[in-house]
């Protein structure tokens, strides 16, 4: 029998490019490139994952001051083809021209000639109009296939869509995990209604308390232990689960030991059944108001 096809998150069509289908859990890279791991180490991991089927790899800018690209272009060398390479600018970098020179300099970095998603790292003073002027050029160049934003709430969302080109963003890249669901209430509904996929960075949390917090909370323990399956894995398979038979959010944990990987991969395979869904909810519930956008 064959097996079932791994999950994925689809892409919407913009005007310039066709759908396109991702993997459900990609690679991110925060706090790659601080010496915090040995940079062999980082590369190899980002290499293994590529391997395992996590394509989509995310980075930014901002990232050890452009050390995380630098990870990532070593990471893809001889294989830029194997990968969905997503990077992010600076609010105070994103405008009619800096947002180009920004662009130009994560390139090289990277070592590539383009970028298959440019995301905004959160909203800033210049006015959208100017940002999505530079995106524009950008992908008229060749340089980004496709944009999308981070850290917006659903009032930015409403205005990014509502200023021309603004409803080509293929995705928010906001914070989402199981101790972190202000999103469920009313910026992923709307996100869904306008057919823009979330991508959920730290879903295992951050590392701190939060993140021991999770990870160790015996009802997680107990519904992990019953799958079979470690902690974070289950919070990366609860993270992708399909709501309402749709999925629409990709996570990108972080990585650099090799098991860890393996075991990030291996979560596409996981199914949550409502029992498990039941238990998690119920240890964790999601707000019942409007929250603040959490962010990290």
């Amino acid at each position: 029998m064959a097996a079932a096809p791994l999950p994925r998150v689809r892409l919407p069509a913009t005007a310039h490019e066709p759908a396109l289908d991702l993997s459900a859990i990609g690679q991110g890279t925060w706090y790659m490139g601080e010496g915090l791991a040995p940079r062999r180490d980082e590369v190899r991991a980002l290499q293994q994952g590529l391997e395992l089927g996590l394509t989509l790899i995310d980075t930014a800018e901002m990232y050890a001051d452009g050390g995380a690209e630098e990870v990532v272009g070593e990471a893809l060398a001889g294989r830029r083809d194997d990968a969905f390479l997503v990077s992010k600018v600076y609010p105070w970098n994103a405008g009619r021209d800096s947002a180009i020179a920004a662009c130009e300099r994560s390139l090289s970095r990277l070592a590539t000639d383009h970028l298959d998603l440019y995301l905004l790292h959160w909203p800033g003073s210049i006015p959208l109009d100017e940002t999505l002027e530079a995106f524009e050029r950008l992908r008229e160049a060749g340089k980004i296939r496709r944009f999308g934003v981070s850290n917006f709430d659903i009032d930015d969302m409403e205005a990014l869509t509502g200023v021309s080109g603004g409803g080509d963003c293929a995705v928010n890249q906001v914070l989402y995990h199981l101790g972190s669901r202000g999103i469920e209430h009313a910026l992923r509904p709307w996100q869904r209604e306008h057919g823009i996929p979330t991508m959920a960075y730290c879903p295992l949390a951050q590392a701190g308390g939060l993140r021991r917090e999770l990870l160790t909370h015996p009802e997680v323990l107990d519904v992990a232990t019953g799958l079979g399956v470690t902690p974070a894995q289950l919070l990366l398979a609860w993270a992708i689960r399909p709501v309402d038979g749709r999925r629409d959010v990709i996570a990108i944990p972080k990585a650099v030991q090799r098991e860890h990987v393996t075991q990030n991969a291996a979560a596409l395979t996981i199914e949550l059944d409502d029992a498990a869904l039941a238990r998690l909810d119920a240890a964790f519930p999601a707000p019942k108001r409007k929250v603040p956008l959490d962010i990290v």
